[in-house]
Parts: C-alpha cells; structure tokens; sequence
C-alpha cells in the first residue's frame, strides 16, 4: 500500500483546510485508517482514526474540529480540520492498519507526511 497526502498549507487560526490521503492497492476498503501528528520534540498523536466499517474515533485535543472520513470508490480517505489554532501546526501523516478495524499497535503503511501550519 502507498500512501499520498496532500492538502497541507499554511491557514490563519480559526480557518480550516482539508488534508486527503490517495491509497493505492486493491485492499483499500478492508484497510482502517487513521491521521497522525508530530511536531519536532513531540511524540507523535494519533489525531483521528476510522475503521473499515466507518467507526471513527477522534483524539480529545481534536474532538469537535476535526472530522475523519473515507471514500473507498477513491482509495482516499480525509481529515477536514476547522477551527484551527497554532497548536496544530505540525507535520500530518497518512497511515494504514493492515486489519478492519483500529487498533493500538503502530499502523504497517505510512505517507510521506503533509506540512500544516497555523499562524496566530
């Protein structure tokens, strides 16, 4: 599975931006997925996750502004983001779970990662 992202840019806090995430494999719909963050210094969050069923699952710190969202008929799956603020900013990864559903362990398939910067 590859994984390309785009959407990334730089936004005023409060505005919003669409990141998407184009997968390539046959495999697709059986795939959960999910959208991580890292910041330099940081550990890496996991911001949003869904799974092959559509079950979704959000992080607190995202809970409210963020959406998760899938189109299997695109192998692309994308992460609406509203409400940004400066704390956002931070480098935004694409990955795949090799199972249907979500679970703890680190996803198999990664992207290459999309920059998303907030200015105050």
């Amino acid at each position: 599975v590859q994984l390309v992202e785009s959407g990334g840019g730089l936004v005023q806090a409060g505005g919003s931006l669409r990141l998407s995430c184009a997968a390539s494999g046959s495999s697709f719909r059986n795939n959960a997925m999910a959208w991580y963050r890292q910041t330099p210094g940081k550990e890496r969050e996991r911001v949003a996750a869904i799974s092959a069923f559509r079950t979704t699952y959000d992080a607190d710190s995202v809970k409210g502004r963020f959406t998760i969202s899938r189109d299997n008929a695109k192998s692309t799956i994308y992460l609406q983001m509203n409400s940004l603020q400066p704390e956002d900013t931070a480098t935004y990864y694409c990955a795949a779970f090799s199972t249907l559903v979500v679970v703890p362990s680190t996803p198999r398939y990664w992207g290459q990662g999309t920059q998303v910067t907030v200015s105050s």
